[in-house]
């Protein structure tokens, strides 16, 4: 299976310039933790850093920082772990428990962003297997059961 197959296409980002206000009003009105922080040089949305709520919590909040004079870019984190498109979903989920991450950016063949691959999705791909294993497994058993009859 590769990423593209269960990641989520529809990515909220940001600009590095944005302030940190801003940021957490986006986040609220989107319903996300996290925002891909973008540069967009040739029209493509290059990833170059990652902002979560936490991230305003830790650095800005409970420090008193000023969240409306700090910009996304003084609080985000940087050279963030990202993934291919086309990358075999195993990798990835290898890349995610190396980094200690649970949302991985997902790039196209330009190096843009075209995904956002969380645990969530992960999990909801496993489940559905399993569920398919599970139906296989009990249709094999009804099978056997009809042949002994």
């Amino acid at each position: 299976m590769q990423v593209h197959d269960i990641c989520t296409h529809q990515v909220v980002s940001i600009s590095p310039a944005a302030s940190v206000t801003e940021a957490a009003g986006v986040m609220r009105k989107q319903h996300v933790g996290m925002l891909v922080v973008v540069e967009q040089p040739n029209g493509e949305r290059i990833p170059v850093g990652v902002l979560t709520d936490r991230d305003i919590v830790v650095e800005v909040v409970a420090p008193g920082a000023p969240c409306a004079q700090l910009r996304v870019d003084e609080v985000m984190s940087r050279d963030p772990a990202v993934c291919s498109h086309d990358e075999q979903l195993l990798d990835a989920v290898a890349r995610m428990r190396l980094r200690g991450i649970r949302r991985l950016p997902v790039l196209n063949d330009k190096g843009g962003l075209c995904g956002l691959l969380s645990l969530d999705d992960i999990y909801g791909a496993l489940g559905v297997y399993l569920q398919e294993m599970s139906r296989a497994l009990t249709r094999s058993q009804a099978r056997e059961m009809e042949s002994r009859t």
